[in-house]
């Protein structure tokens, strides 16, 4: 076990250090990022692109410049932001409670619909309840997110005005990105949680447990379910990594104040340091959710510790 994870935490740095390169190396695909962050430098002088130039310190050689950076992000600075003015933490620490506040509501809205439904659709096999569940399951995963958004918004914010556009504030601000973000999760799951429950119950232990008499819920729940959570426990692991990473598109539609909506703006700004403090912390957020991900698979499948 300890060696497991020791594996596991080095491949997470070794990932993670990769991430910063790459983020970091981005910013001179056009060569020189003076240009990039200026744009048209029609008006400027030469002595001014210079002096900005130095100022940003790209003047030095890249590796120098790479580990000015990175020792940075060791003291906990991601630089300041251009347009803000302000340390880049300080401002994605403002949006990170609202991304977390949106991805944990579309996480439980996919756990309380996509495992009972899924359970519903392996014990109703080849029912009318299965084929209802599996066509929502179809229907759910092929429906884009944006599509969803713009019309939750057309429905229940501009004709029946029952919910909020756009922002953040009450409760009522959540209710529809949570199910714009939760319906292709709940769709998918559904689907996984049925395929792993029929796996299981076509199992030689599940007809002994049967041959001896124990109710068909016992069965089910006790039995069943517990070894048909590890692929379902795996897939949640990755959305919650990506939810908390800044869910993009949700974001932007519904003007959500969190990560995703944070990083759009940023690019459109060329605000190079915040997008670089975004999109690291996001990648970190992905792959440390991943690392406890595989930890916790290991505790509920014993088996998995021979491996």
């Amino acid at each position: 076990m300890k060696r497991y994870v020791s594996k596991r935490i080095i491949q997470c740095i070794i990932v993670l250090f990769g991430i910063t390169i790459l983020t970091f190396g981005c910013m001179f695909l056009t060569g020189d990022p003076t240009t990039l962050i200026l744009g048209d430098t029609k008006g400027m002088s030469q002595e001014a692109i210079q002096a900005f130039r130095v100022s940003r310190g790209f003047d030095k050689p890249w590796l120098v410049q790479y580990w000015n950076y990175i020792s940075g992000i060791f003291r906990g600075d991601f630089g300041i932001s251009y347009y803000y003015n302000r340390p880049c933490l300080e401002i994605v620490k403002d949006a990170f409670p609202n991304t977390v506040k949106l991805a944990f509501s579309a996480l439980a809205l996919t756990v309380i619909i996509a495992v009972p439904l899924g359970i519903l659709c392996a014990v109703k096999k080849n029912t009318v309840y299965d084929k209802i569940g599996m066509a929502f399951g179809l229907l759910g995963q092929s429906l884009p997110i944006f599509w969803v958004g713009m019309l939750l918004i057309l429905l229940f914010g501009v004709q029946l005005k029952w919910l909020p556009v756009s922002g953040a504030g009450t409760w009522k601000h959540l209710i529809m990105p949570t199910v714009a973000l939760a319906l292709f999760s709940c769709a998918r799951n559904a689907r996984i949680v049925r395929s792993t429950m029929l796996d299981v119950m076509g199992q030689d232990y599940i007809r002994t447990a049967k041959a001896k008499g124990l109710g068909n819920s016992k069965v089910v729940f006790k039995h069943a379910l517990r070894n048909a959570l590890g692929p379902v426990i795996t897939m949640l692991g990755i959305e919650l990594g990506s939810l908390l990473g800044g869910s993009i598109i949700t974001e932007s539609l519904f003007s959500w104040p969190g990560l995703g909506k944070l990083a759009i703006t940023a690019l459109e700004r060329k605000d190079i340091p915040l997008v670089q403090c975004c999109v690291i912390l996001c990648a970190s957020i992905f792959v440390l959710v991943n690392l406890v991900v595989d930890l916790l698979y290991v505790v509920i499948d014993p088996k998995a510790k021979l491996s």
